[in-house]
Protein backbone atom coordinates (compact mmCIF):
# COMPACT_ATOMS: atom_id res chain seq x y z
CA UNK A 1 0.00 0.00 0.00
CA UNK A 2 0.98 3.25 -0.96
CA UNK A 3 0.88 6.66 0.22
CA UNK A 4 0.62 9.77 -2.73
CA UNK A 5 2.22 13.24 -2.25
CA UNK A 6 1.93 16.03 -4.60
CA UNK A 7 5.37 18.06 -4.34
CA UNK A 8 5.45 21.24 -5.53
CA UNK A 9 8.19 21.43 -8.06
CA UNK A 10 8.73 24.22 -10.62
CA UNK A 11 5.40 25.87 -11.47
CA UNK A 12 3.63 22.73 -10.96
CA UNK A 13 3.28 19.86 -8.89
CA UNK A 14 4.93 16.07 -8.90
CA UNK A 15 3.01 13.55 -7.79
CA UNK A 16 4.89 10.51 -5.64
CA UNK A 17 4.24 7.44 -4.03
CA UNK A 18 5.78 6.29 -0.54
CA UNK A 19 4.99 3.06 0.53
CA UNK A 20 2.84 3.07 3.80
CA UNK A 21 4.56 0.94 5.72
CA UNK A 22 8.02 2.79 5.67
CA UNK A 23 6.58 5.92 6.18
CA UNK A 24 8.06 7.16 9.26
CA UNK A 25 6.28 10.68 9.20
CA UNK A 26 4.87 13.52 7.31
CA UNK A 27 6.63 17.07 8.59
CA UNK A 28 4.44 19.74 7.63
CA UNK A 29 3.31 23.17 8.27
CA UNK A 30 0.37 24.05 9.67
CA UNK A 31 0.00 27.34 7.81
CA UNK A 32 -1.11 25.37 4.91
CA UNK A 33 -3.99 24.18 6.27
CA UNK A 34 -4.67 27.49 7.80
CA UNK A 35 -8.21 28.98 6.92
CA UNK A 36 -7.97 32.67 7.47
CA UNK A 37 -10.58 35.12 8.82
CA UNK A 38 -10.19 37.42 6.01
CA UNK A 39 -9.07 37.37 2.29
CA UNK A 40 -6.22 38.16 1.22
CA UNK A 41 -6.71 41.95 0.84
CA UNK A 42 -8.34 41.97 3.69
CA UNK A 43 -6.05 41.01 5.68
CA UNK A 44 -3.60 42.87 4.56
CA UNK A 45 -5.34 45.94 4.87
CA UNK A 46 -6.44 45.20 8.80
CA UNK A 47 -2.31 44.80 9.31
CA UNK A 48 -2.02 48.43 8.10
CA UNK A 49 -4.95 49.57 10.20
CA UNK A 50 -4.00 48.16 12.90
CA UNK A 51 0.06 48.31 12.96
CA UNK A 52 2.29 47.30 16.01
CA UNK A 53 4.35 50.02 17.35
CA UNK A 54 3.54 52.59 15.04
CA UNK A 55 1.70 55.40 12.93
CA UNK A 56 -0.53 54.25 10.21
CA UNK A 57 1.72 54.66 7.32
CA UNK A 58 -0.93 56.77 5.50
CA UNK A 59 -0.11 59.47 8.46
CA UNK A 60 3.92 58.72 8.38
CA UNK A 61 3.97 59.60 4.44
CA UNK A 62 2.15 63.08 4.67
CA UNK A 63 4.16 65.59 4.11
CA UNK A 64 7.13 63.24 2.84
CA UNK A 65 8.77 63.81 -0.41
CA UNK A 66 10.93 61.13 -1.27
CA UNK A 67 9.61 57.82 -0.30
CA UNK A 68 11.57 54.66 -0.88
CA UNK A 69 9.65 51.16 -0.76
CA UNK A 70 12.34 48.48 -0.46
CA UNK A 71 10.30 45.43 -1.89
CA UNK A 72 12.03 41.32 -2.56
CA UNK A 73 13.35 40.52 -6.02
CA UNK A 74 12.49 37.43 -8.27
CA UNK A 75 13.96 34.78 -5.99
CA UNK A 76 11.32 35.41 -2.96
CA UNK A 77 7.92 34.32 -3.34
CA UNK A 78 6.10 37.75 -1.76
CA UNK A 79 2.54 38.44 -3.57
CA UNK A 80 3.83 41.48 -4.07
CA UNK A 81 0.59 41.61 -6.43
CA UNK A 82 -1.37 41.88 -3.43
CA UNK A 83 0.55 43.95 -1.28
CA UNK A 84 2.42 46.62 -3.35
CA UNK A 85 -0.82 48.07 -5.09
CA UNK A 86 -2.35 48.38 -1.35
CA UNK A 87 1.10 49.86 -0.34
CA UNK A 88 1.38 52.43 -3.05
CA UNK A 89 -2.43 53.42 -2.31
CA UNK A 90 -1.86 53.83 1.16
CA UNK A 91 1.44 55.88 0.97
CA UNK A 92 -0.59 58.22 -1.53
CA UNK A 93 -3.50 58.59 0.22
CA UNK A 94 -2.56 61.77 2.52
CA UNK A 95 0.68 62.52 -0.44
CA UNK A 96 -0.97 62.11 -3.78
CA UNK A 97 2.30 63.98 -4.96
CA UNK A 98 5.08 61.91 -3.27
CA UNK A 99 8.28 61.00 -5.36
CA UNK A 100 7.84 57.12 -4.90
CA UNK A 101 10.78 54.96 -5.72
CA UNK A 102 10.36 50.83 -5.47
CA UNK A 103 14.12 49.30 -5.06
CA UNK A 104 14.47 45.64 -5.76
CA UNK A 105 16.38 44.64 -3.03
CA UNK A 106 18.57 41.56 -4.83
CA UNK A 107 21.19 41.13 -2.14
CA UNK A 108 23.73 38.91 -3.44
CA UNK A 109 21.57 38.46 -6.59
CA UNK A 110 21.74 39.11 -9.89
CA UNK A 111 18.93 41.82 -11.13
CA UNK A 112 15.25 41.20 -11.46
CA UNK A 113 14.69 41.30 -15.56
CA UNK A 114 11.63 43.22 -16.04
CA UNK A 115 10.02 40.15 -17.27
CA UNK A 116 10.26 39.01 -14.02
CA UNK A 117 9.05 42.28 -12.64
CA UNK A 118 5.93 41.78 -14.50
CA UNK A 119 5.41 38.88 -13.23
CA UNK A 120 5.96 40.14 -9.46
CA UNK A 121 4.42 42.97 -9.62
CA UNK A 122 1.87 43.09 -12.23
CA UNK A 123 2.40 45.15 -16.01
CA UNK A 124 0.20 48.18 -14.49
CA UNK A 125 3.16 48.94 -11.61
CA UNK A 126 6.30 47.92 -13.85
CA UNK A 127 4.61 50.33 -16.39
CA UNK A 128 4.00 53.38 -14.11
CA UNK A 129 5.90 53.08 -11.24
CA UNK A 130 10.28 54.20 -10.90
CA UNK A 131 11.57 50.70 -9.96
CA UNK A 132 15.37 50.44 -9.38
CA UNK A 133 17.53 47.16 -8.94
CA UNK A 134 19.83 47.28 -5.87
CA UNK A 135 23.18 46.45 -7.24
CA UNK A 136 25.72 45.79 -4.11
CA UNK A 137 28.63 45.89 -5.89
CA UNK A 138 28.08 49.24 -6.83
CA UNK A 139 30.05 51.24 -4.48
CA UNK A 140 28.85 54.42 -5.85
CA UNK A 141 25.59 53.92 -5.15
CA UNK A 142 26.66 53.19 -1.34
CA UNK A 143 26.77 54.89 1.50
CA UNK A 144 28.93 53.91 4.07
CA UNK A 145 27.08 53.99 8.08
CA UNK A 146 29.66 52.47 10.49
CA UNK A 147 31.12 49.16 12.11
CA UNK A 148 28.70 46.50 12.78
CA UNK A 149 28.26 44.75 16.32
CA UNK A 150 30.11 41.67 14.61
CA UNK A 151 32.95 44.69 13.61
CA UNK A 152 31.89 44.28 9.99
CA UNK A 153 31.52 47.44 7.92
CA UNK A 154 28.15 48.75 7.23
CA UNK A 155 27.38 49.82 3.79
CA UNK A 156 23.97 50.33 2.43
CA UNK A 157 22.28 51.73 -0.61
CA UNK A 158 21.90 55.52 -0.31
CA UNK A 159 18.00 55.37 0.16
CA UNK A 160 17.80 58.96 -0.41
CA UNK A 161 14.79 59.35 1.01
CA UNK A 162 12.46 60.99 4.11
CA UNK A 163 10.38 57.79 4.35
CA UNK A 164 11.68 53.84 4.16
CA UNK A 165 9.63 51.49 3.93
CA UNK A 166 9.96 47.66 3.39
CA UNK A 167 7.60 44.90 2.41
CA UNK A 168 8.17 40.90 2.81
CA UNK A 169 6.96 37.42 4.23
CA UNK A 170 7.97 36.13 6.93
CA UNK A 171 8.98 32.30 6.95
CA UNK A 172 11.42 30.23 8.77
CA UNK A 173 15.21 31.03 7.46
CA UNK A 174 18.06 28.35 7.42
CA UNK A 175 20.99 30.39 9.25
CA UNK A 176 18.60 33.62 9.68
CA UNK A 177 16.27 31.93 11.85
CA UNK A 178 13.24 33.89 10.13
CA UNK A 179 13.06 35.86 6.72
CA UNK A 180 11.19 39.70 6.72
CA UNK A 181 12.17 42.40 8.76
CA UNK A 182 15.24 43.63 9.16
CA UNK A 183 16.28 41.30 5.87
CA UNK A 184 15.13 43.54 3.69
CA UNK A 185 18.17 45.89 4.88
CA UNK A 186 20.70 43.52 5.62
CA UNK A 187 21.44 41.62 3.10
CA UNK A 188 18.56 43.36 0.76
CA UNK A 189 19.95 46.44 -0.09
CA UNK A 190 23.68 46.41 1.36
CA UNK A 191 26.98 46.18 -0.39
CA UNK A 192 28.92 43.28 -1.09
CA UNK A 193 31.43 43.60 1.56
CA UNK A 194 28.68 43.87 4.09
CA UNK A 195 26.84 40.49 3.18
CA UNK A 196 30.15 38.83 2.84
CA UNK A 197 30.99 40.20 6.44
CA UNK A 198 27.69 38.95 7.81
CA UNK A 199 27.46 35.90 6.38
CA UNK A 200 31.30 35.02 7.03
CA UNK A 201 32.23 31.51 8.33
CA UNK A 202 32.35 31.86 12.13
CA UNK A 203 28.53 33.23 11.76
CA UNK A 204 27.22 30.14 9.77
CA UNK A 205 28.94 28.05 12.22
CA UNK A 206 27.22 29.01 14.98
CA UNK A 207 24.40 26.54 16.33
CA UNK A 208 22.27 29.87 16.97
CA UNK A 209 22.40 30.63 13.17
CA UNK A 210 19.71 27.87 12.74
CA UNK A 211 15.82 27.56 11.64
CA UNK A 212 13.74 29.38 13.63
CA UNK A 213 16.19 30.59 15.85
CA UNK A 214 17.13 34.60 16.77
CA UNK A 215 18.04 34.80 20.14
CA UNK A 216 21.82 34.94 20.56
CA UNK A 217 22.25 34.48 16.08
CA UNK A 218 24.55 36.59 15.59
CA UNK A 219 23.70 37.24 11.55
CA UNK A 220 20.57 38.54 12.65
CA UNK A 221 21.78 41.22 15.62
CA UNK A 222 24.34 42.54 12.43
CA UNK A 223 20.72 42.96 10.76
CA UNK A 224 18.86 43.93 13.41
CA UNK A 225 21.80 46.61 13.92
CA UNK A 226 21.92 47.48 10.32
CA UNK A 227 17.73 47.86 9.55
CA UNK A 228 18.09 50.56 12.77
CA UNK A 229 20.93 52.59 11.27
CA UNK A 230 19.03 52.58 7.56
CA UNK A 231 16.62 54.26 8.76
CA UNK A 232 14.15 51.61 7.75
CA UNK A 233 10.48 53.34 9.49
CA UNK A 234 7.40 50.85 8.35
CA UNK A 235 7.34 47.10 7.24
CA UNK A 236 4.28 45.26 5.71
CA UNK A 237 5.47 41.33 6.05
CA UNK A 238 2.51 38.75 5.41
CA UNK A 239 2.56 35.12 5.40
CA UNK A 240 2.10 33.02 3.14
CA UNK A 241 0.69 29.25 2.34
CA UNK A 242 1.38 26.81 -0.06
CA UNK A 243 -0.39 28.43 -2.73
CA UNK A 244 1.57 31.50 -2.07
CA UNK A 245 -1.22 33.29 -0.79
CA UNK A 246 -1.44 35.50 2.31
CA UNK A 247 -3.01 34.23 5.42
CA UNK A 248 -2.10 37.12 7.93
CA UNK A 249 -0.37 40.07 7.67
CA UNK A 250 1.80 42.37 10.21
CA UNK A 251 3.25 45.96 9.53
CA UNK A 252 4.18 48.57 11.39
CA UNK A 253 7.61 49.05 13.41
CA UNK A 254 10.29 46.87 12.21
CA UNK A 255 11.41 45.09 14.63
CA UNK A 256 8.25 44.98 16.77
CA UNK A 257 5.83 43.91 13.72
CA UNK A 258 8.61 41.34 13.03
CA UNK A 259 8.36 39.97 16.21
CA UNK A 260 4.67 38.84 16.11
CA UNK A 261 4.89 37.89 12.44
CA UNK A 262 7.80 35.55 13.59
CA UNK A 263 5.63 34.65 16.66
CA UNK A 264 2.85 33.34 14.50
CA UNK A 265 4.72 31.47 11.96
CA UNK A 266 6.50 29.75 14.59
CA UNK A 267 3.14 28.56 15.95
CA UNK A 268 2.60 27.03 12.71
CA UNK A 269 5.83 25.88 11.29
CA UNK A 270 7.22 24.22 14.33
CA UNK A 271 6.78 20.51 14.10
CA UNK A 272 8.81 17.58 15.86
CA UNK A 273 11.11 15.47 14.15
CA UNK A 274 10.61 12.00 12.59
CA UNK A 275 13.92 10.58 12.42
CA UNK A 276 14.60 8.15 8.96
CA UNK A 277 17.35 6.89 6.94
CA UNK A 278 15.50 8.56 4.11
CA UNK A 279 14.35 12.08 4.06
CA UNK A 280 12.25 13.07 0.87
CA UNK A 281 12.48 17.10 0.75
CA UNK A 282 11.40 20.08 -2.14
CA UNK A 283 12.11 23.76 -1.92
CA UNK A 284 8.38 24.69 -2.20
CA UNK A 285 8.15 24.53 -5.61
CA UNK A 286 9.04 28.00 -7.80
CA UNK A 287 10.42 30.88 -7.27
CA UNK A 288 12.45 28.98 -4.48
CA UNK A 289 13.11 25.96 -6.73
CA UNK A 290 14.90 27.83 -9.37
CA UNK A 291 18.76 26.62 -8.49
CA UNK A 292 20.51 24.46 -6.41
CA UNK A 293 22.26 27.25 -4.61
CA UNK A 294 17.94 28.06 -3.42
CA UNK A 295 17.96 24.46 -2.79
CA UNK A 296 20.25 23.93 0.15
CA UNK A 297 17.60 26.18 2.22
CA UNK A 298 15.07 22.99 2.26
CA UNK A 299 17.90 20.34 2.38
CA UNK A 300 18.49 21.80 5.59
CA UNK A 301 14.57 20.93 6.66
CA UNK A 302 16.01 17.22 5.90
CA UNK A 303 19.39 17.32 7.50
CA UNK A 304 17.40 18.55 10.87
CA UNK A 305 15.16 15.62 10.72
CA UNK A 306 17.51 12.87 9.21
CA UNK A 307 19.23 9.86 10.71
CA UNK A 308 23.29 9.74 10.48
CA UNK A 309 24.00 9.01 7.03
CA UNK A 310 20.73 9.05 5.73
CA UNK A 311 20.10 9.98 2.29
CA UNK A 312 18.08 13.05 1.37
CA UNK A 313 16.13 12.61 -1.82
CA UNK A 314 15.79 17.05 -2.90
CA UNK A 315 12.99 17.61 -5.12
CA UNK A 316 13.92 20.67 -7.13
CA UNK A 317 13.30 22.21 -10.33
CA UNK A 318 16.48 23.92 -10.77
CA UNK A 319 16.11 25.23 -14.59
CA UNK A 320 18.59 27.83 -13.54
CA UNK A 321 21.29 25.57 -12.78
CA UNK A 322 23.62 26.16 -10.02
CA UNK A 323 22.90 30.02 -9.15
CA UNK A 324 25.78 30.94 -9.07
CA UNK A 325 29.20 30.27 -10.48
CA UNK A 326 32.02 30.47 -8.01
CA UNK A 327 29.33 28.50 -5.77
CA UNK A 328 29.21 25.72 -8.10
CA UNK A 329 33.32 25.90 -8.71
CA UNK A 330 33.89 25.64 -4.99
CA UNK A 331 32.64 21.85 -5.45
CA UNK A 332 33.34 20.95 -8.71
CA UNK A 333 37.33 21.75 -8.22
CA UNK A 334 37.10 20.06 -4.69
CA UNK A 335 38.64 16.44 -3.84
CA UNK A 336 35.20 16.45 -1.51
CA UNK A 337 32.45 18.06 0.94
CA UNK A 338 35.59 17.61 3.62
CA UNK A 339 37.81 19.43 1.67
CA UNK A 340 35.36 22.50 0.77
CA UNK A 341 34.27 22.65 4.69
CA UNK A 342 38.25 23.10 6.13
CA UNK A 343 39.21 25.69 3.27
CA UNK A 344 36.19 27.80 4.13
CA UNK A 345 36.51 27.81 7.94
CA UNK A 346 40.08 28.49 7.86
CA UNK A 347 38.81 32.01 6.08
CA UNK A 348 38.72 35.03 7.84
CA UNK A 349 35.37 37.52 8.18
CA UNK A 350 37.39 39.76 5.88
CA UNK A 351 38.15 37.39 3.15
CA UNK A 352 34.75 35.88 3.10
CA UNK A 353 33.76 34.95 -0.46
CA UNK A 354 30.91 35.37 -2.43
CA UNK A 355 28.05 32.06 -1.94
CA UNK A 356 31.09 31.20 1.00
CA UNK A 357 27.89 30.11 3.04
CA UNK A 358 25.84 28.17 0.85
CA UNK A 359 28.80 26.09 0.27
CA UNK A 360 29.42 25.85 3.69
CA UNK A 361 25.97 24.65 4.45
CA UNK A 362 26.06 22.19 1.79
CA UNK A 363 29.47 20.71 2.78
CA UNK A 364 28.14 20.35 6.06
CA UNK A 365 25.31 18.32 5.00
CA UNK A 366 27.64 16.65 2.59
CA UNK A 367 29.81 15.16 5.21
CA UNK A 368 26.97 13.76 6.40
CA UNK A 369 24.57 12.73 4.01
CA UNK A 370 23.97 11.99 0.29
CA UNK A 371 21.94 14.02 -1.46
CA UNK A 372 19.79 13.11 -4.39
CA UNK A 373 18.39 16.19 -6.53
CA UNK A 374 15.53 14.98 -8.51
CA UNK A 375 14.60 16.96 -11.75
CA UNK A 376 14.64 16.78 -15.61
CA UNK A 377 15.07 20.80 -16.11
CA UNK A 378 18.67 20.80 -15.38
CA UNK A 379 22.23 19.25 -16.63
CA UNK A 380 22.55 16.54 -14.34
CA UNK A 381 26.06 17.32 -15.11
CA UNK A 382 26.07 20.22 -12.93
CA UNK A 383 24.70 18.10 -10.36
CA UNK A 384 27.16 15.40 -10.48
CA UNK A 385 29.65 17.79 -10.27
CA UNK A 386 28.67 19.68 -7.06
CA UNK A 387 29.09 15.87 -5.45
CA UNK A 388 25.61 15.37 -5.68
CA UNK A 389 23.38 12.60 -7.32
CA UNK A 390 21.01 13.28 -10.17
CA UNK A 391 17.64 11.68 -10.67
CA UNK A 392 15.11 12.89 -13.48
CA UNK A 393 12.23 10.80 -11.70
CA UNK A 394 11.16 10.55 -8.20
CA UNK A 395 10.79 6.21 -8.66
CA UNK A 396 14.80 6.50 -9.91
CA UNK A 397 15.85 8.70 -7.02
CA UNK A 398 13.90 6.55 -4.26
CA UNK A 399 15.94 3.45 -6.27
CA UNK A 400 19.33 5.25 -5.71
CA UNK A 401 17.99 5.72 -2.16
CA UNK A 402 17.13 1.70 -1.18
CA UNK A 403 20.49 0.68 -3.08
CA UNK A 404 22.35 2.99 -0.52
CA UNK A 405 19.60 2.36 3.08
CA UNK A 406 18.12 -0.67 1.71
CA UNK A 407 15.10 -1.93 0.56
CA UNK A 408 12.57 -1.27 3.59
CA UNK A 409 14.67 1.71 4.84
CA UNK A 410 12.28 4.51 6.64
CA UNK A 411 10.89 7.46 5.12
CA UNK A 412 10.14 10.81 6.03
CA UNK A 413 8.11 13.25 3.74
CA UNK A 414 8.45 17.13 4.18
CA UNK A 415 6.13 18.10 1.12
CA UNK A 416 7.76 22.12 1.48
CA UNK A 417 11.08 22.13 3.72
CA UNK A 418 11.37 26.09 3.69
CA UNK A 419 8.41 26.49 5.26
CA UNK A 420 8.86 23.68 8.48
CA UNK A 421 10.50 24.60 12.01
CA UNK A 422 12.02 20.44 12.57
CA UNK A 423 12.70 20.41 16.53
Amino acid sequence: MEKKFQLPYGKGHLEVAVPQARLAGVLESRAHSYVPGRGQAASVHFALDNPVGSDRLEDLAEGKSRIVVITSDHTRPVPSRVTLPILLSRLRAKNPGADITILIATAFHRPTTREEMIFKFGEKIVREEKILNHDCREQSALVHLGVLPSGGELWLNRLEADLLVAEGFIEPHFFAGYSGGRKSILPGVAGAQTVLANHCSRFIASERSRTGIMDGNPMHLDMVDAARRSGLRFILNVVINADKEVINAFAGDPILAHEEGCRFVDSLARVDAAPADIIITTNGGYPLDQNIYQSVKGMTAAEATAREGACIIMVSACNDGHGGETFYRTFYEAAGAGQVMEKILATCMENTAPDQWESQILARILMKHEVVIVTDQCDPALITGMKMRHAFTFAEALAKADQMKGPQASITVIPDGVSVVVK
